[in-house]
């Protein structure tokens, strides 16, 4: 089994960063560009990815409560994952992804993994500056 994670700070307060985070329709602005998540019956969804034209049954749970979101293959146990807000000074969140590979033949590699998580949380922070903005003003 082969663990990534990647944390980044964001200038949002941590339930404004996990409601980006966790909304389904707008998870594509965020993920990966390579892959698409279809909401289908939640905690049921399936995640669509291009490079091999697949998709994928998953399951993507929210833990508001807890400011959390887990995910995971469902038929294969490729891979798991979370991410996990976490509340900082003065209303500044620290978001942390996680992901579990199981088998070495569906881990992409470090650089690789390092890259999409590094560009999937810069795009989420985008995302949440461009909500509170919009809440603000």
């Amino acid at each position: 089994m082969t663990e990534y994670e990647r944390s980044r700070t964001m200038p949002a307060l941590p339930e404004h960063v996990f409601d980006q985070a966790a909304e389904i329709d707008q998870m594509d602005a965020w993920l990966p560009q390579n892959l698409h998540v279809d909401a289908g019956d939640p905690p049921a969804v399936s995640v669509h990815e291009d490079r091999t034209e697949q998709d994928v049954s998953a399951l993507l749970r929210a833990r508001p409560e807890q400011l959390r979101l887990e995910w995971g293959t469902r038929e294969q146990g490729d891979y798991t994952g979370w991410l996990q807000v976490a509340g900082l000074d003065e209303g500044t969140s620290e978001v942390t992804v996680h992901l579990s590979f199981f088998e070495a033949a569906h881990d992409p590699g470090e650089q690789a993994v390092h890259t999409a998580l590094d560009q999937s949380l810069q795009r989420l922070e985008e995302q949440v500056r461009l909500r509170v903005d919009n809440a603000a003003g």
